[in-house]
């Protein structure tokens, strides 16, 4: 009896192959092979919202080699992706092959492991139908947004735009940002530390000022205020009021969801969102480890659960036990409960290694690059996740000096727990913290100095891709499956830019955004944005038809799109220039950034009077060693980016290695990095300073 499986790529097609062995034909449909057509907006308003499907473009020798396989074969099992975009693909496949959708033909695997497979496939069932509607729906709620949409902007700004469902929410909250940080009026304050030694302690600890000694708060505002107190502190002595002791334990944050492990993949290695789900996917579907062949490293990358299989438990605390011994288990069974009270994916499990026995550093024999660096966090939390608390002794004083009260605190691990192997980012300015001496009340220190500190309040950062996914999970926008596309989207577009690993709206992506919020509020508005989320989340659960929550959205867009065109009738508008300090040799006038078919330049703002183009370069802030101009990053006729003085062609210094903020501690010239070496390219200086592992030489 001849047996076909079908999945999407043909990595995992190999990797299941493998498993099944020669009475199976494991073949790849290559992702989707149906879809919207790309030329017309192939939903039909009029009749139920009805979705026309075409056979995608380039794929039609594949689709007869399918249906050849399916007619051989005495069954057919559709194994896609356990999501909404493989429930999708297997419906397709389904109607493409004459399969009964009702017919217990669809498998899933959490895992591409033998057990996984073998599993899977002992437990065929029908398509679910409510699922496949929940992605059709949010397939045709976004084609009938960006369809709609996108003309007008073309109409009414420039050719080439779109807007969507869920990245012009996105781009509203990385412009809202923006806004706060120009409005933002930095308050001066001032920090009053005092240096203090304990008897018998050689080194001082810092303890600061934090309120009068009747118990009022103190704020300083100014050097006169900081000067007054410091006056007022001059030969004063300086005891141990209070001490308070006391323990605390830190616990181990959970294993990774799609969102948290696309947010310290970006926080820890540096990763895009995208760059993170292509070396999870490779992990997912398979790769070739030695002495093992083929497998799937982790379970299935796209959820919202925190669910964890009692083997998967059983698998970490037996390793924990033989790696470090049984006190660095958790001594009770630990688990999440997720973000979300309907988590869209909690049909999965956590992202957890398949086998948590197979270490990173076997793991690393046989895969590097991302894919390796991606397990080996991925294999770390889950580990760390089941091991024993952290435990801390902790220690708070008050120290009272004339008429004020400073205040120290701090803390010493007795039991590093499951800090031995894995801390979250986030955690790390806690580590730096140092232990206090032992203290005791009515102690006398001695004062090794007083420090007076001027300080402003900051503005709220720019979001990172780390800090915008999570603030699209909080606020319930997108899903996991979306995070990457929607970043990859927006920048794309040119609607923002990053600028040292932070997004920055752009002139065009801030006067879409405001066309958008004067014209479509309800598609920029965040509650309204959640809010359509959950519908789309009852159309999957089976509490909501799908054709009745798109027409209850689409009534409203098509109203406010009608309105639009009314209310911009002649009207169009134009995108701001950027302007430069670069200054044009041929008429004088400050050029402008300008973006073209090949991407950025500098153009003459006095067009057509002036035609004065250039290439855009970015100064990177240092200065050439040899003349002293600004080093600026350039690419070659390959792409390649190389740092040039601007004096070129009267200074010819150029190199590959990247100048960095930081000065050379002889001549006081820009350094250059190579590797995880600093060195000074000035000649006759020769100074050298090694990185550490990770280091990046921004001081």
């Amino acid at each position: 009896m001849s047996k076909l499986v079908i999945v999407e790529s043909p990595a995992k097609a190999k990797t299941i192959g493998k498993y099944l062995g020669p009475d199976y034909e494991v073949t790849a449909s290559m992702g989707h092979i149906r879809d919207l057509p790309a030329s017309q907006l192939g939903i039909d308003v009029e009749h139920g919202y009805e979705p026309q499907y075409i056979n995608i473009k380039g794929k039609e020798k594949l689709i007869r080699e399918l249906k050849s396989a399916a007619k051989k074969s005495d069954q057919v099992y559709l194994a896609t992706d356990p999501d909404r975009e493989g429930e999708a693909i297997s419906w397709h496949l389904a109607k493409l092959l004459g399969l009964d959708p009702a017919a217990p033909n669809r498998v899933t695997f959490g895992e591409i492991t033998k057990k996984g497979v073998t599993e899977g496939m002992a437990h065929p069932r029908a398509i679910d139908t409510d699922l496949f509607n929940a992605q059709q729906a949010r397939r045709v709620l976004d084609r009938l947004v960006g369809y709609k949409l996108s003309p007008f902007l073309w109409r009414k700004v420039r050719r080439g735009l779109s807007a969507g469902r869920v990245q012009s929410v996105a781009v509203r909250l990385i412009v809202d940002r923006e806004k706060e940080i120009e409005a933002f009026q930095p308050e001066e304050y001032w920090n009053v530390d005092a240096l203090l030694k304990a008897p018998g302690s050689a080194k001082p600890f810092t303890a600061r000022l934090s309120a009068t000694a009747a118990g009022k708060k103190v704020a300083v505002h100014t050097r006169a205020e900081a000067d007054a107190i410091r006056a007022a502190l001059d030969g004063a002595s300086y005891t141990v009021s209070e001490v308070t002791r006391g323990k605390r334990k830190k616990v181990p944050t959970p294993p990774f969801i799609t969102s948290t492990l696309q947010q310290e993949a970006s926080r820890r290695l540096g990763f895009t969102a995208t760059r993170t789900m292509r070396a999870a996917q490779t992990l997912y579907e398979g790769v070739d480890i030695a002495g093992r062949g083929m497998m799937g490293l982790i379970t299935y990358m796209r959820t919202d659960s925190l669910r964890l299989s009692d083997e998967a438990v059983a698998g970490a605390r037996a390793f924990i036990t033989g790696a470090y011994g049984p006190r660095y288990v958790c001594n009770y069974k630990r688990t999440y409960k997720s973000r979300s009270a309907t988590a869209a994916q909690d049909a999965h499990e956590a992202i957890r290694p398949s086998e948590p026995s197979l270490t990173p550093d076997e793991v690393d024999k046989s895969i590097s690059g991302d894919t390796a660096k991606l397990y080996r966090l991925i294999w770390s939390r889950f580990m760390a996740s089941q091991m024993a608390d952290c435990e801390q002794d902790t220690v708070s004083a008050a120290i009272a000096a004339g008429e004020y009260l400073f205040r120290a605190s701090g803390y010493v691990v007795t039991f590093d727990g499951y800090t031995a192997l894995y801390e979250e980012t986030a955690e790390e300015k806690e580590k730096k913290e140092t232990a206090l001496p032992p203290l005791e009340e009515g102690q006398t220190l001695a004062l090794a100095e007083l420090k007076t500190e001027q300080k402003f309040t900051q503005p709220p950062a720019r979001y990172t891709e780390a800090s915008l996914i999570r603030a699209l999970e909080e606020n319930g926008i997108g899903r996991p499956s979306t995070y990457a596309p929607i970043i990859t989207t927006i920048t794309d577009r040119g609607y923002v830019e990053r600028d040292q690993k932070k997004l920055k709206p752009t002139l065009l992506g801030r006067t879409i955004n405001e066309l958008m919020m004067e014209q479509f509020p309800d598609i920029v508005d965040v509650t309204f944005s959640a809010g359509m989320e959950k519908n789309l989340d009852k159309v999957e659960s089976g509490k909501a038809d799908w054709h009745t929550t798109i027409d209850s959205f689409y009534k409203g867009f098509d109203a406010s799109l009608q309105a639009a065109e009314k209310n911009m009738e002649g009207k169009k508008i134009k995108v701001p220039d950027e302007e430069t300090d670069e200054i044009c040799e041929k008429c004088g006038r400050k050029m402008v950034i300008k973006t073209g078919r090949y991407g950025k330049f500098l153009a003459c703002p006095g067009f057509p009077e002036c035609t004065n183009t250039r290439r855009l370069v970015k100064d990177t802030g240092g200065k050439c060693p040899k003349c002293g101009g600004r080093m600026l990053q350039r690419r070659s006729a390959k792409g390649r980016v190389y740092y040039g003085c601007e004096g070129y062609p009267n200074c010819d210094f150029m190199t590959w290695d990247e100048p960095v903020p930081t000065l050379c501690e002889k001549c006081g010239a820009t350094l250059f990095k190579k590797g995880q070496r600093l060195y000074c390219a000035r000649e006759g200086c020769g100074f050298e300073k090694q990185l550490q592992k990770g280091g990046s030489g921004r001081e």
